[in-house]
C-alpha cells in the first residue's frame, strides 16, 4: 500500500512527534509513504473567509496527488475535513470546478476526482485492518483505560466526510482496543475540544477543554487519546498552561494514537517522540506487557 502523506502546516511546525510516530507506525505495518514537496496549505484557514480560495488551495494538493496516482493520507482532522469539503464542492458545482481547473492548468495540473482522501485512522482501520494490527502487537497493554476523542471534522458533516457514524462512532475505539487497552464510554467524547475558539474567546475555549478533560478523568480514564494536531495541542499544551496558572496537578495526559499504537508494536519512545509532549506520558510504558 502506498499513499501520499499530507502532514499539513501545524504538524511540522508544532507537533513533529505526530509525524514521526505516524511514519514509524505505518512503516512497521508495511505502508509506503510518498512525500510530495509541492504540497501547500490545505486551505482550511480560508474556509470561512473565501470558500473559493480555500477550495483552490485544497484542489491543488489533490491534483498533485492525482498526478502521482496516489490517494492522500492526512494526519490533521481539519485538513481531512477541508479536502473532503473541496471534493464535494468540485463534484457538485461544475462552474467552480472549471474555474479551479483553469487556474490549475497554468501549472499543468487538473482536478479530476480520481483519488481518495483518507485520514490516518481510516487507513489503519480499513486498509491495514484490526486483525493485521493485532498480529503486529508484541507488547499489548494491560489494565489501562483510554478516553478516545474523535474530533469534530472527522464526523461532521457526515454526508461529506463519510468517516464513521457521527452519532455513535466506533472506529477509533476499536483501534485503541487493538492494542490491548480498554476504550471507555464517557458522556462528552463527541464534544468539541475548544481549539477553534482559542485566540478568539480564550475563556470559552479553556472551559470546553476543562469540562471534557474532567469528564474523561471522572469516567476512569488514565489517558486521553486523539489523532488531530489542533485537538492534541488543546489537550496537551493548553492543559499544561491551565494547570500551571491554577496551581493544580490534576492533569489527564493526552497521547497521540500513533504513539499509543507504536509502543504496543515495540517501537521505542524516542522514535515516537514521547518526551515532546508537554504533559509527561512516559509512565504509560508501565501498562505494557
Amino acid at each position: 500500500m502506498k499513499f501520499a502523506l499530507f502532514a499539513g502546516c501545524t504538524v511540522p511546525a508544532k507537533l513533529k512527534q505526530y509525524e514521526s510516530s505516524s511514519r514509524a507506525v505505518l512503516e512497521n505495518l508495511g505502508l509506503e509513504l510518498v512525500d510530495i514537496k509541492e504540497f501547500n496549505c490545505c486551505g482550511y484557514p480560508l474556509r470561512n473567509i473565501d470558500l473559493g480560495l480555500s477550495v483552490l488551495s485544497a484542489a491543488r494538493n489533490l491534483a498533485l496527488a492525482e498526478k502521482e496516482h496516489l490517494n492522500i493520507l492526512v494526519l490533521c482532522k481539519c485538513g481531512f475535513g477541508m479536502f473532503k469539503k473541496a471534493e464535494h464542492c468540485l463534484r457538485e458545482d461544475s462552474s467552480l470546478r472549471q474555474r479551479i481547473n483553469n487556474t490549475l492548468n497554468e501549472e499543468g495540473l487538473e482536478f479530476r476526482g480520481d483519488i481518495e482522501t483518507r485520514h490516518l485512522l481510516s487507513v489503519l482501520y480499513h486498509d491495514v485492518g484490526l486483525e493485521a494490527i493485532k498480529e503486529k502487537v508484541i507488547r499489548p497493554y494491560r489494565d489501562i483505560r483510554i478516553a478516545t476523542h474523535y474530533g469534530c471534522h472527522a464526523l461532521r458533516p457526515s454526508e461529506i466526510v463519510d468517516f464513521d457514524d457521527p452519532n455513535n462512532p466506533s472506529i477509533f475505539d476499536e483501534l485503541v482496543e487493538s492494542t490491548g487497552a480498554e476504550s471507555i464510554s464517557w458522556r462528552s467524547r463527541l464534544d468539541c475540544c475548544g481549539a477553534p475558539l482559542l485566540g478568539i474567546n480564550d475563556d470559552l475555549s479553556v472551559d470546553l477543554a476543562q469540562k471534557k478533560l474532567l469528564d474523561a478523568k471522572q469516567s476512569g480514564a488514565h489517558y486521553l487519546c486523539n489523532a488531530c494536531p489542533y485537538c492534541h495541542i488543546q489537550f496537551d499544551t493548553v492543559q499544561k498552561t491551565i494547570s500551571s496558572d491554577q496551581g493544580g496537578n490534576h492533569d489527564l495526559p493526552s497521547i497521540l494514537y500513533p504513539q499509543l499504537l507504536g509502543l504496543s508494536l515495540g517501537i521505542d519512545g524516542e522514535t515516537l517522540g514521547l518526551s515532546m509532549n508537554q504533559i509527561d506520558i512516559t509512565a504509560i510504558e508501565r501498562f505494557l506487557s
